[in-house]
């Protein structure tokens, strides 16, 4: 897989990264994955089947979701200079109804620069 740019900015959770200073707040940044609706149908209808079974196809799905979100708050991030991404918080949310469900993920959280 080839590296881009945003790949050196750093992500964490916290609310800063140990034995970096951070210089510059530079705003909230975020990233955002949709996935589609029948997947989603499937997945509930397989977990009516198979109680206390893992879904490991829907795993990796919701694990892909993920990493796009990421690296999408990471290219933006890169945008503005930033070194690191703080704070972040992911988000999963149902959104639609009926044969128009989706689940989206989202990533956000505080770019910063370090002195």
């Amino acid at each position: 897989m080839a590296h881009s740019p945003s790949d050196a900015v750093l992500v964490t959770t916290t609310d800063g990264v140990q034995d970096h200073k951070v210089t510059a707040y530079l705003g909230i940044v975020s990233g955002e994955a949709i996935m589609g609706t029948n997947l989603f149908k499937d997945f509930f209808a397989s977990i009516r089947d198979v109680v206390g079974g893992r879904a490991g196809a829907y795993e990796k799905s919701l694990r892909e979701a993920k990493e796009l979100a990421l690296q999408q708050m990471k290219e933006e991030a890169h945008a503005l200079g930033a070194h690191a991404v703080i704070a972040v918080d992911l988000d999963y949310e149902v959104i639609g109804g009926d044969d128009k469900t989706m689940l989206m993920v989202s990533a956000n959280g505080t770019a910063v620069r370090f002195g």
